[in-house]
């Protein structure tokens, strides 16, 4: 039995069944966005969720509050839809990175309008960003997201670099017969502009449900093209633990490349992550078909204690692992742009 004080600190952490606890806070602002890229959803784009539906400024900040100050968790990540769509973000940046214990707070953006916010994001205490690119063609670029924007993209990109949001990470999806052949141009971009590449699998969350496994370009092909021009050395000998990537040091470093491997090499077994919607529900995996409802207890009046019980009962009945791999998976009902990346 452990002692009265370990027992404490075991009560305020987000626990499973299997001991992986959360300390990673993934939260969505908005269902909007202002790309319609083919692998996330269709042209005309989804319904998006009404405004009162949506967790108001106070809502979040006191949500990321609670997270912090009560349940351990030690790293916050604005997602949406796309979060620089979010009026307040600015505002909320700043509210959350006062909170004590700080929480390092990062943002996953398409860069379109970074270019104008990124000073005012770090000014408000933003530490770093990802930012979506998939292809160096403009070309490409508009075919992909069906926007004409991939100089807004670049544009933004610089802005962050320059305001000091460091590293840049770039996050890219490769998708055969569009920009499968881009790996090595994206790659050597990367490393002379001085951002961190990271490729992601395709994964099951367009709104579509046309995600074919067949048709997904996996982890092993994009480091393949890659060897083709340059040495890539694992970064570290041990096992990446909770972090979704694996890395590579490129020609001997110091530049590295990062594989999100989401379906073919998962890392479920240490996952540290919980989700919370724009509209105030808890999601235990990205992957999960079950969400819990916080927005109902907090616009009743709960006080912290019972929604920090209720957010703790949410982690607690998390699955050991995706489903990916298992042939009766079944998409989640939400896509990717309204659970949150």
């Amino acid at each position: 039995m452990g002692t009265p004080g370990a027992q404490k600190e075991a009560e305020r952490v987000l626990i499973d069944t299997y001991g992986r606890v959360a300390t990673d806070l993934r939260v969505s602002l908005t269902d909007r966005c202002n790309l319609r890229c083919t692998y996330c959803m269709p042209e005309e784009g989804l319904q998006w969720l009404a405004k009162p539906e949506l967790l108001t400024d106070d809502e979040i900040v006191r949500m990321v509050r609670i997270a912090v100050t009560d349940l351990g968790v030690r790293d916050v990540r604005f997602t949406g839809g796309e979060p620089l769509l979010r009026p307040g973000l600015v505002g909320i940046v700043e509210r959350c990175a006062a909170l004590e214990p700080r929480p390092k707070i990062s943002l996953t953006t398409n860069g379109i309008g970074l270019k104008r916010t990124a000073a005012a994001l770090r000014d408000a205490g933003l530490d770093r960003v990802n930012v979506s690119l998939d292809t160096l063609r403009p070309e490409v670029f508009q075919a992909m997201t069906r926007r004409k924007r991939h100089h807004d993209v670049i544009g933004g990109l610089a802005a962050a670099r320059a305001a000091g949001l460091a590293p840049v990470k770039v996050n890219t999806v490769l998708m055969r017969g569009m920009n499968d052949d881009e790996a090595p141009d994206l790659l050597r971009w990367a490393v002379d502009h001085d951002y961190e590449l990271r490729f992601i699998e395709q994964m099951p969350l367009d709104a579509q449900h046309g995600w074919q496994r067949s048709d997904m370009v996996t982890a092993e092909e994009i480091l393949e093209s890659l060897r083709t021009r340059f040495t890539l050395t694992p970064e570290e000998s041990s096992t990446r633990g909770s972090a979704p990537a694996e890395r590579w040091l490129v020609d001997g470093g110091p530049a590295r490349v990062g594989v999100i491997a989401s379906v073919t090499r998962p890392f479920c077994r240490a996952c540290d992550r919980t989700r919370l919607t724009a509209d105030g529900q808890v999601r235990n995996c990205l992957f999960a078909r079950e969400e819990s409802d916080l927005r109902g207890a907090l616009r009743s009046g709960a006080p912290d204690a019972a929604i920090a019980d209720l957010w703790k009962a949410a982690m607690w009945g998390k699955k050991a692992g995706s489903g990916l791999d298992d042939p009766s998976f079944l998409q989640p009902e939400r896509p990717m742009s309204a659970i949150g990346g």
